[in-house]
């Protein structure tokens, strides 16, 4: 046994073994090279399936006055199919501001479009936040980002914001016929045709061509999408087979709808009464309407739907559905709008469906419009800016995210239980760089032109020598002022002059009774220069061939009364009025000559040296005149020609324009001689002369030194210009016989040509006021397990608190139960708000000590209030 041999292993045998091995080691080795690359390549589709996201968003919607009752399809597909958020609220119940807020995930005083207006789509909001919205960070992290509809109220369309590759957006505010888009930078006008032009089918059928053919080209990149309808935004025009549709609807009737009046509550519902009967009529009519156009938005989720089932992209899918803020009709006796802080425009409907988020749930925690640009970042894996102030609810609609069994009875961070409602500019600083608080804005010019009106003087008709005002009720039971325009105001101050003075009691010396000096040769002299200056004057007005007049306008902007006496800016030059001139020089002496051309008064043509008697017309323009029972007569060519009408009417605006310039310039100089008044008159004439000029030119050089900024003059040019816009405004109400307007009130008219489509209003035209733009305030919204409240701060100083566990309708201001303690704590956490930057200040989580030291304030505060 031990001496038995092995058979040798032939060499080729071995060879072949050792091969083997090695083409085996090899093909492991290719195998694992396999897996890898297939590994690799999991991963890589595995980041190219993100989830798509659709943010459907709509205009002025509702849904504390039932506005969803319309849209069956819509809540059957978020309702039963996602998450509702029971709490879901606009900072800002304002389109622009709110729209802005959507777009960089910011609160107003933070991206500072503060109105509809002021930096909405402006330079500033281009160069400063427009490079910063969620659609540009999605963009660079490659997605396919697409807007469609309603940008922002003041976007012109002659460009493309940064961030969308695929761009239809509306060019300025909603409509839904005859409107103009800006498609990827070209513009493309729309008219009246329903199948052609009906902007909501528009962007529907617009979205989801570019969703199909998006993953069909790119069939691993998500997409980003949002559907901005303007439905239910004015005009309110539905698509024809909608509407007959709700021909009762009542749901707005709410127990604050016509709750009015408010002494209670600020300044404008104090002074907004109840609705009229024809105001109440048209608060059915515009729910109806507005319930209407809201059917074809349900139609247009309803598509999105079925199209993502088709491409088999639903469940990668987020569909977000909400509003940009709230909407009233009638509640408070408000006829219509938004703006206020209340329930009814700051609640917005707000459904989300999609991976992992619960089906047929209701979610009580407050989610606001700045939440949404950050939680589409997580959504999409992209990094949340600190800068932005909302935060990401993704976490709030995880089911299936698995618990640490090691944080059992740890608890986990609490979700904000307060946030900020802010609405107009802020107040402007003092020197001292306190806040300047606005003035009390209960109608402080209508107050006083109240008082005025109880003076005897302002009661009669244009009656009393040299009245220029009286005192009118306007057709709503108001007082206003308005200028006397008849021969008696017009001709009454300079008659009662010149009739009390004859030529021989006005002499030379008659300008220098104040100052009893008896150097003759001084006056003389003065006066020798005087009237070699107005016969320079008066030769050089010989050139003009062209007499130019204008009449008397008093009018109203912004509650303010203007007084501008156009009557007295221009006279006729020309040959006619030559000899009249110079026999008034001759005779009258130099208080008429100073008086020829300072633009003060109307000048009647005397028939004998010492009689006046007003003349037959007042000449107003070239081709215009009063006549003396008040009514205006031109000449035959500007009743027949509308050329000459087009041409004469812009020549009167422009004089307008003219004297309200020379006007404001005149008051600053008026301003300016009341700082710098001279002493009383010295006898000496020559120190006099001479003190008197060297002042002249010091306060000359102090005016070239003191030169206005640039800065400052880049102000008064903005001022200027709003100026000059609302002097146009109010010049095409004075053409369109537009009197609806109300001392510091926005107001809006209706008649029966507003809606264009049908069904249409046939009760006759009607004025309502109900908003105002310098309405200003700043409220403190919260909802917790124990207290449910809102308390605001208005720029006038006036306060609200509303208890909404026992008052939900907001019927009631509480403010004056609360004792100093509690309006010390509301009124600090909401300077918190009012004044915080990015995530961390804006949504403060409150727990340990700062809990119980909010909790030591809320013992006083809610003393006897069950939540």
């Amino acid at each position: 046994m031990a001496g038995r041999r092995h058979p040798a292993i032939p060499p080729l045998l071995l060879l072949l073994v050792l091969v083997g091995i090695i083409f085996e080691a090899q093909g492991s080795g290719y195998l694992s090279g396999f897996r890898l690359r297939s590994r690799l390549q999991r991963d890589r589709q595995m980041r190219n399936v993100r989830p798509n996201i659709i943010l459907i968003l709509t205009d002025d919607q509702d849904i504390e006055l039932g506005s969803m009752q319309s849209m069956n399809k819509t809540r059957h597909i978020m309702e039963k199919g996602g998450t509702h958020f029971s709490n879901a609220f606009s900072t800002t119940p304002m389109c622009c501001p709110s729209r802005s807020s959507i777009l960089t995930g910011k609160y107003v005083h933070n991206h500072h479009t503060y109105t509809n207006n002021e930096n909405c789509s402006s330079p500033s909001w281009q160069a400063h936040h427009e490079p910063h919205t969620f659609a540009v960070h999605l963009n660079n992290s490659g997605y396919r980002t697409a807007f469609f509809g309603k940008y922002l109220n003041e976007y012109n369309g002659s460009y493309v914001p940064p961030g969308w590759k695929e761009w239809v957006a509306l060019v300025k505010n909603s409509r839904f016929y005859n409107y103009t888009l800006c498609r990827n930078g070209v513009r493309e006008k729309h008219s009246s045709d329903y199948p052609k032009d009906y902007l909501t089918d528009i962007i529907t059928n617009n979205s989801i061509s570019y969703f199909r053919m998006s993953k069909r080209i790119y069939p691993h990149r998500p997409v980003l999408m949002v559907l901005s309808h303007v439905a239910p935004h004015g005009p309110e025009d539905s698509a024809p087979q909608y509407s007959t549709a709700f021909p009762n609807a009542s749901q707005h009737i709410t127990p604050s709808y016509n709750y009015a009046p408010n002494p209670d509550k600020h300044w404008i519902l104090r002074y907004t009464g109840p609705m009229k009967p024809v105001h109440m009529q048209f608060t059915n009519m515009l729910q109806r309407r507005r319930m209407q156009t809201l059917l074809s938005v349900d139609d247009s989720v309803q598509k999105v739907y079925n199209m993502l089932v088709e491409t088999g992209e639903l469940d990668n899918t987020y569909l977000i559905y909400t509003s940009d803020h709230g909407y009233h009709i009638g509640q408070f006796g408000l006829v219509k709008g938004k703006s206020m802080p209340y329930e009814f425009d700051i609640r917005v409907p707000f459904y989300i469906r999609g991976p992992n988020v619960e089906q047929g749930a209701t979610n009580p925690h407050i989610v606001l419009n700045i939440d949404l640009a950050p939680t589409m970042l997580e959504m999409a894996g992209v990094d949340i800016p600190a800068e932005m102030d909302g935060k990401s609810f993704l976490k709030l609609l995880a089911t299936d995210r698995p618990m640490n069994r090691f944080q059992l009875n740890r608890k986990g961070k609490t979700w904000r239980d307060s946030f900020l409602v802010e609405r107009g500019k802020p107040p402007h600083k003092r020197a001292d760089g306190k806040e300047m608080a606005q003035e009390e804005n209960f109608l402080p010019k209508y107050q006083r032109v109240k008082d005025v009106c109880q003076k005897a003087e302002y009661q009669t008709s244009c009656q009393q020598p040299g009245q220029k005002w009286q005192c009118v009720e306007d057709p709503t039971g108001k007082l206003r002022l308005y200028k006397c325009k008849g021969m008696a105001g017009l001709f009454a101050p300079r008659m009662q002059a010149l009739m009390a003075s004859s030529p021989s009691t006005m002499s030379v010396s008659s300008n220098f009774d104040d100052c009893n000096c008896g150097d003759a040769g001084f006056k003389t002299s003065v006066l020798k220069k005087k009237r070699l200056l107005n016969k320079k004057k008066i030769k050089s007005s010989k050139a003009v061939t062209r007499k130019r007049w204008a009449r008397s306008v008093s009018f109203e902007l912004d509650g303010d009364l203007y007084a501008v006496d156009l009557e007295e800016g221009y006279r006729p030059l020309g040959s006619g009025n030559s000899n009249w001139t110079r026999d008034r020089w001759r005779g009258v002496g130099i208080v008429d000559d100073s008086e020829e051309f300072s633009g003060m008064g109307v000048v009647a043509k005397p028939t004998t040296r010492d009689k006046l008697t007003p003349p037959a017309a007042l000449k107003v323009t070239y081709r215009c005149s009063i006549l003396m029972n008040d009514t205006v007569k031109c000449d035959g060519g500007l009743y027949k020609s509308l050329q000459a009408w087009k041409d004469h009417k812009l020549h009167i605006e422009h004089e307008i324009e003219t004297l309200q310039t020379k006007i404001k310039n005149l008051r600053e100089v008026k301003g300016h001689l009341k700082k710098v008044r001279p002493e009383e008159c010295q006898c000496n004439t020559p120190s006099y002369l001479l003190k008197n000029k060297e002042a002249y030119l010091l306060d000359v050089e102090q005016m070239h030194s003191l030169r206005m900024p640039s800065k400052q003059k880049t102000q008064w040019l903005q001022k200027e210009q709003k100026r000059r816009k609302k002097l146009r405004k109010f010049l095409k109400r004075l053409q369109n016989n537009d009197t609806c307007s109300m001392p510091g009130l926005t107001c809006f008219t209706h008649d029966n040509h507003h809606w264009q489509t049908a069904p249409f209003w046939t009760m006759g035209p009607f004025c309502a006021c109900t908003s105002a733009n310098n309405n200003t305030y700043w409220c403190l919204r919260t909802i917790n397990d124990t207290h449910n409240f809102l308390f605001c701060e208005f720029a006038t100083g006036f306060m609200e608190y509303f208890d909404l566990s026992t008052d939900p309708y907001q019927l009631i201001n509480a403010v004056s139960t609360l004792d100093r303690n509690a309006l010390n704590s509301m009124h600090q956490q909401l300077m918190g708000l009012r004044s915080c930057k990015g995530h961390k200040q804006c949504n403060p989580e409150k727990g340990g000590k700062e809990r119980s030291h909010l909790s030591e304030y809320r013992g006083q505060i809610w003393e006897g209030w069950v939540g």
